[in-house]
Parts: structure tokens; sequence; C-alpha cells
């Protein structure tokens, strides 16, 4: 996706290097990415992205250096996952047909377009054609273009400026959430121990209510103090948010049920928070906790994929 890839993109840009792109635009078959998945690679030989599980990136990188140094055009073209191997090497099982667009990554104004948008958190919708010059526009000239749309990130908002808020903020990062943490507490929210997140003093429903969540996003309630995860958690279960959830133990958990008795929608309240991976650590905590968020917006369960039958990978929204 363009966003997996811009920081590289952007770096490159403002260097005055030049960057290709590859991006699967079509596919004849089930595979490891989504429509959409991009490859940069710049002049100076390196990359980044990927468009399989690493079947055909070394393919695809040669084939995006001959654009960059001019002996092949941009082009269309289709790689199949062992495709280059010799007759007598296994193939491996993936072996869909990848239709690849390599051309240079957008002059402006679409570049200062999608840089401004991924960095003000607003959506934006992209075309390229898929026919020469295979031109980048933000309104669909071309009714082959291929069209990618950029939403603006889920937010992940968290009661309490904690050092698992800070290392939930971190894990987050990757995931291209947008982390809020909330804090009533000066001594909290100045302590600079949230480096990887947007950090409010106030109390979390205040601020809920001045920011309405949907279902891309979620709540958890990390204080450990029912004085502000409390009003957080009702705030919250009022809204629509699509994950809400507090930590704690077991035994706190039914504390917190008493106290919330009679609360509206208090049945969507997931606690203790996070999936059972017998977390000890701070990261290792943070780790359940966020793999507890991506499994409730892709309605999965957190079980071993061996023990399910379900398809591997949720359907992709272009994030």
């Amino acid at each position: 996706m363009l966003r997996e890839v811009w920081p590289f993109v952007d770096a490159h840009h403002r260097a005055g290097r030049p960057v290709v792109l590859a991006r699967l635009v079509a596919r004849d078959g089930p595979g490891a990415r989504p429509l959409g998945a991009t490859m940069a690679i710049a002049a100076d030989g390196t990359w980044c992205g990927s468009l399989s599980g690493g079947c055909v990136e070394a393919i695809v990188v040669e084939a995006a250096r001959a654009v960059l140094d001019g002996t092949a055009p941009p082009h269309l073209t289709t790689v199949t996952p062992g495709g280059d191997l010799l007759p007598w090497e296994t193939a491996p099982a993936c072996t869909a047909a990848l239709h690849v667009l390599i051309a240079p990554a957008p002059a402006e104004p679409v570049h200062t377009a999608i840089t401004t948008a991924l960095a003000d958190d607003q959506p934006l919708t992209v075309h390229t054609g898929l026919r020469p010059p295979y031109p980048w526009t933000l309104t669909p000239e071309d009714p082959h273009a291929f069209t990618e749309h950029l939403p603006r990130r889920r937010r992940l908002v968290l009661a309490g400026a904690t050092d698992l808020a800070a290392a939930l903020a971190t894990l987050a990062q990757p995931l291209h959430r947008n982390v809020i943490v909330v804090d009533p507490r000066p001594g909290h929210t100045s302590s600079g121990a949230v480096t990887a997140a947007t950090v409010v003093r106030a109390w979390p429903d205040a601020w809920i209510a001045a920011h309405p969540l949907d279902a891309t996003d979620a709540v958890i309630a990390v204080s450990h103090d029912p004085r502000i995860d409390d009003r957080a958690l009702r705030a919250a279960l009022a809204g629509n948010a699509g994950h809400i959830a507090a930590l704690g133990s077991r035994a706190t958990h039914v504390q917190r049920l008493q106290r919330l008795a009679g609360t509206p929608g208090l049945h969507r309240l997931i606690g203790p928070a996070g999936l059972d991976l017998g977390a000890t650590t701070l990261a290792e905590t943070a780790l359940s906790l966020l793999a507890g968020v991506v499994a409730t917006e892709n309605d999965r369960t957190g079980r071993l994929l061996r023990d399910t039958d379900t398809p591997i990978r949720a359907q992709a929204d272009g994030s």
C-alpha cells in the first residue's frame, strides 16, 4: 500500500533521487498481499515494500532498476511465484500470476497531495492510469485507472498515560494507528514517557464526547485507576467504537462490572483485555492488547491458525 512505503518515497523525493514504484494492480488467484501492495525502489539501490510473501520481489526489483536506468520503459508486467526457478526446482504453493505496474512514483502535485493527506490524517483517493504514460491523478480521468483509497488512520484511544500506554503506542506505529493517550493527571501527561502518540491532558469521557469515535476506532483503559478508566469506558460504550477493552485481572474486571452495572452496551466491554499469550513483560502485554484489537477488527477469535479453517488473511480495506 502507498502508506506503507511513502516515508521511503518522500525521503528520496526530497533528496532528489528518482523512485520507481511496483504496484500490484491485479492477480489471477489468491495471494499473500492485497491489491495495491507496493514496492518502492530508489536510484541508489535501496528498496522497501513487498508484493508477495517474498516469491517475486527479486524479479520485480530488477525490472524496476531497468526502468530507473532507462533501459526499459515504464510498463505493466506479469510475474509468477517460482517463475525464475529451474525445471527441477520445487515451485512454491502460491502460483497466482501477479500483474504489476512498474512506473515512476508520482510527481507534483500528486506527491505533495499524498504527503499532506498522510501527514494531516485526511482521506485521499488517487488514480494511476494503466496505459502509457501511466499518469497519476486525483480525479478519475481514465476509466481503466487503478484506484487506491487512503483512509484516515484508525484511532486507538488509551485512557491513562502509563508505561504500558507508551509500549502500546510504540508497537502501534507500524500498524498505522493514530494513538491518542488521554489522562487528566498533569504529572503523567508531562512525564515524557509516551513519545509515539498524541498525549492529551483531559478526562477521557470529555475527550471522547468532543471527538466521536466510529467502528474503526478502539478504546483501551490502561490507567488502573477506576476514576479514569470507568469514565472512559462509559463514554466509549455510549458511542460507536468497534473495540472497547480494559486492562486488569479477572477479579478486577468483576469489580469493574459491578461498578458499571446498568451501563448501556456493557456487553460490548472486553475484559480482561487482550489475547491469551501468557504475557509478562510490557512489550508482551502490549502485543496481547493490540492483537485483541486486530482480532476484533477482523472478526477473528485469535486462535492458532492451525486450529481454524478460515482464510488466513482478512479482506483488506486499502489502509
